[in-house]
């Protein structure tokens, strides 16, 4: 097995009766350990999809199902260690993310052993995303999958069709666990294991086959009348009170903010209700977010320097990508799968609404080249993150005056292609042709930005002299 660079992400889901507009929603912010991992956006149609998959880390072979949907990826543009297939929708309306790592504990690595001749984040998506027709049954398919095949690290991931979201997250080499999220909920998952109290009786959950009976068998459940698959297969260490908790913490006291808890608790909860429906924007502003407003943000005012660099934030240097997975329930189903997408530094950009019942991506998000390029949005989004983190307050009115008319340009141009495809005879062709303007917008905005930031930012240069003082 080849040595495999882990990302470290933070994923959100809000269902239907939690959003503003009545539409599913699966998100995560596409995190690694190095600081640049170019990213692209793909469409790839069923004759292009193989019938033996082959693992570049394992070398595993995988027999695929016939008939494949079309799907969208957003995988990584090195592929010396394979396509992760990231984030997609696929033709049927059924959204995947995949995946966000997580935790585990000795006891069920030694009962059920990692395979290191498994399955992985990088195999995931694209084994899974264009063979199911719902979300539940996404997750039947990858545990299955698990099951036979095993995995060698711990994941979690969603899924989401027009009314259901269910996340999933891997136990062990072969078991897993997965539960619906209410309609009413919104759920933060970051680097742990997430779920927490889990009932092997609702129709509202799934489970490797004799799960609850291996919990028994090796005496694992340290609670009583109960089981919390956090406490049971989780992690609860001083890295999760610093490097995972506080993102929990955070924005669940954005979005419920009447509930006090401390930003280290192992206990945060996993299933949790808004006081208000949430938007594209506010999701987008959650995982983009640096602790604003508390001590412990990097570029605040209220803390010591000690507090601002105390627990990880959610935007940071390593992001490479941020996606929203909305299924709509206010127009028809040839367009209602919309794949938001940011790439680079989430912090510093804006989050464009790509359809996906299309033929082909915009090449700026489509051919992201390995090295720099600024024909590419991916590295001129990376450029403005940099320059920006120098001096966040020079530059910092500028990027949210782009973001907010971004936005509402990309939004104008939605608006009235949503009016267009309902009257369409060809509405792949004009989604098509809707992404590329909104891929030119999204290109020309980012480069007057990013002309602007340099004005505002030379007269500040140190390497300067006033010949008056």
């Amino acid at each position: 097995m080849k040595k495999v660079f882990r990302g470290s992400c933070t994923a959100m889901l809000v269902g239907k009766d939690a959003t503003i507009d009545g539409s599913t929603m699966i998100c995560r912010d596409n995190d690694a350990h190095g600081s640049i991992e170019p990213q692209r956006f793909i469409v790839v149609k069923p004759e292009e999809q193989p019938k033996i998959y082959k693992s570049v880390i394992t070398g595993l072979e995988v027999e695929l199902p016939d008939n494949p949907l079309k799907v969208t990826l957003t995988p990584r543009s090195n592929l010396v260690e394979g396509q992760w297939g990231s984030s997609g929708i696929n033709s049927e309306n059924v959204s995947m993310s995949a995946t966000e790592t997580i935790t585990t504990n000795s006891r069920i690595l030694g009962v059920d052993p990692y395979n290191m001749e498994g399955l992985g984040e990088e195999d995931l998506e694209v084994i899974t995303l264009p063979f199911i027709h719902s979300a539940r049954e996404g997750v039947k398919h990858l545990g299955a999958l698990l099951e036979k095949y095993g995995t060698y690290e711990p994941n979690g991931i969603s899924f989401a069709d027009k009314d259901e979201i269910w996340w999933l997250e891997t136990i062990g080499g072969h078991n897993w666990a997965a539960v619906r999220i209410p309609d009413d909920a919104y759920v933060v998952a970051p680097n742990r294991m997430n779920i927490d109290d889990f009932d092997f009786d609702s129709d509202d959950t799934m489970s490797s086959t004799g799960l609850k009976d291996l919990i028994e068998k090796y005496h694992m459940n340290p609670d009583t009348g109960k089981y919390n698959l956090r406490h049971i297969f989780g992690s609860s260490t001083v890295r999760d009170s610093e490097y995972n908790n506080p993102r929990a913490w955070y924005i669940q006291k954005l979005f419920t903010p009447d509930v006090e808890q401390d930003p280290r608790d192992q206990d945060l909860p996993f299933i949790c209700h808004a006081n208000k429906k949430l938007s594209i924007e506010d999701v987008k502003f959650a995982l983009s977010s640096h602790y604003e407003n508390t001590p412990y943000d990097p570029y605040g005012k209220m803390g010591t320097e000690e507090e601002k660099k105390m627990f990880r934030p959610i935007g940071m240097n390593r992001n490479h990508s941020l996606h929203i997975l909305q299924i709509r329930n206010d127009v028809p189903k040839e367009f209602a799968a919309v794949q938001w997408l940011l790439f680079g530094v989430n912090t510093f950009g804006a989050i464009v609404p790509f359809y996906t019942n299309v033929n082909d991506t915009p090449a700026t998000y489509r051919d992201t080249t390995v090295s720099f390029d600024p024909k590419y949005v991916y590295w001129i989004s990376h450029a403005m993150g940099l320059l920006g983190d120098y001096d966040y307050d020079l530059y910092q009115d500028a990027r949210n005056t782009f973001e907010l008319e971004a936005v509402a340009k990309f939004r104008n141009i939605q608006i009235a292609t949503d009016e267009e495809a309902a009257k369409s005879n060809d509405i792949p062709a004009l989604l098509t042709k809707a992404n590329e303007e909104l891929a030119k917008e999204s290109y020309d905005r980012s480069i007057k930005l990013f002309g602007q930031m340099i004005e505002v930012g030379s007269p500040k240069m140190k390497l300067s002299f006033d010949l008056n003082g």
